[in-house]
């Protein structure tokens, strides 16, 4: 296992180990923030706490992502946060992808069915790539999975949930889960790869490769879909595009504008 002193001093071990930060940070950095847009809009009260709650545990696992990555050289963790462009950003597409047409402060037209099914199938993966870097080369990130994986265990039955009764049901429901499934698996390789550099990042013991994520993943799910009686996919796609390349779309230019306008204030602020 490497410490953050070690790290530094090998290039090629840095490369890849940021690379694979930068991609952890960003996705719950993204889809944190999506989540907090559905704040007053939940379909009930009991939701509305409990997705609120979830966001900010997860804002807090990009926090210390980005916080790892501070340690090793790359800059502030909040300008890390809130200064970088959208092109620099690692995430993966559909996880930038707005909740619905409309604006969360005026006539939101939101998809519950999409927010569903796009959390649940990213809590599994991140679930599956936690218990990944448990076993990673870097100890500090191994430090941190296991804080991440005692509140994921929560998210992940949470959405499950939802994805399980919305879906088992009969009529609009259904019918709109199963597009909802459609949608998201279009672009659902995006989050299940490591990008251009994926052989440095497994080569050096960081993470499982992208191939084992990806069986993982459809071996967990599975048996839900069986249950379900949804045809299993035949593929992951990345539609749109690459967002490990840095490849993105508008969605994530507005919601990078809105997240960073208190920041663009005063960066020399400590928020």
């Amino acid at each position: 296992m490497k410490t953050v002193e070690e790290a530094k001093q090998d290039a090629s071990y840095k490369s890849a180990l940021t690379e694979l930060l930068y991609q952890l940070a960003d996705d719950d950095f993204i889809v944190a923030y999506r989540g907090s847009e559905w704040l007053g809009l939940a379909p009930h009260i009991e939701e509305d706490v409990a997705f609120s709650s979830i966001s900010q545990d997860t804002m807090g696992h990009a926090t210390m992502f980005y916080q790892l990555l501070e340690e090793l050289g790359e800059g502030d963790a909040d300008h890390l946060a809130h200064g970088r462009t959208p092109a620099e950003r690692k995430n993966a597409i559909i996880l930038e992808e707005v909740n619905g047409p409309g604006h969360y402060l005026k006539e939101p037209r939101y998809d519950w069915a999409f927010a569903v099914v796009r959390h649940y199938f990213y809590t599994l993966a991140k679930k599956i790539r936690m218990e990944s870097v448990k076993q990673s080369s870097y100890e500090p990130l191994q430090h941190v999975a296991v804080k991440v994986n005692m509140e994921l265990y929560y998210h992940h039955m949470h959405w499950k949930t939802w994805f399980m009764q919305l879906t088992g049901t009969q009529g609009e429901a259904r019918e709109r889960m199963l597009t909802a499934v459609e949608t998201v698996l279009e672009d659902f390789g995006g989050v299940l790869t490591l990008g251009p550099k994926e052989d440095e990042i497994t080569k050096h013991g960081l993470i499982e490769g992208e191939e084992f994520q990806r069986k993982r993943w459809l071996q967990e799910i599975k048996p839900i879909f069986e249950s379900l009686n949804i045809e299993m996919p035949k593929a992951l796609g990345m539609k749109r595009g690459n967002g490990r390349a840095g490849e993105h779309t508008e969605d994530l230019d507005s919601a990078i504008d809105t997240l960073t306008e208190v920041y663009r204030q005063d960066p020399a602020a400590t928020w």
